[in-house]
């Protein structure tokens, strides 16, 4: 970003902030309780889990079995906790505050972007880890090696089975890239030469 682009942003700042400073501590302080609620809820998840024997004391003895049941139980008890009241005070803020506005003051702050610019570019890139993330946990799955403790499995497991995935995922992805690329191409060069 250079300079001047970034002048109208922190002078959109500066209005928002002078006009609605107690809004801005609110939202800081809901956001430091919502962090502060999310970990006290993982904490106490964590301690939940092992009494109940959900998940083993000891990491010899996890499994890949155990460690997905754990964290989509995590989340799941994440999103009743502490995600639903969040999106109940956004909700109640937006209806209760922002649609109070004038008019003209909310469009002042959507043009000359309040909130940010929107980026598609800086938002995808942890698509690919979590494919490739997903790919590990079947391939794991295909192998056997569901219930088998993570202390058994060998460095080498792992990281064949990283380079596994990465060369399934080329291929998936990289023939349907090349053909679409070649037929690009070609159409390209039929155009020049016309």
């Amino acid at each position: 970003m250079t300079e001047p682009d970034a002048e109208p942003d922190i002078k959109i700042w500066k209005i928002f902030v002078q006009k609605h400073w107690t809004m801005l501590v609110v939202w800081i302080a809901a956001a430091i309780l919502a962090v502060i609620g999310a970990i006290l809820v993982f904490l106490w998840f964590v301690g939940n889990a092992q009494a109940t024997n959900l998940i083993p004391q000891t990491l010899n003895l996890w499994t890949m079995r155990y460690l997905i049941n754990f964290l989509l139980h995590t989340l799941f008890w994440e999103i009743v906790m502490i995600g639903i009241p969040i999106i109940v005070f956004i909700a109640a803020v937006y209806f209760l505050w922002w649609k109070k506005l004038p008019l003209e003051e909310r469009q002042q702050y959507r043009r000359e972007h309040l909130f940010g610019k929107k980026s598609r570019g800086r938002d995808g890139g942890g698509a690919l880890t979590f494919l490739i993330n997903i790919g590990f946990v079947i391939k794991v799955y295909i192998d056997g090696n569901w219930n088998t403790p993570f202390a058994s499995w060998t460095f080498d497991y792992l990281v064949y089975s990283y380079l596994t995935i990465l060369l399934w995922m080329a291929v998936i992805f990289g023939i349907p890239l090349a053909v679409g690329a070649v037929w690009w191409l070609h159409r390209e060069m039929k155009k020049t030469t016309r």
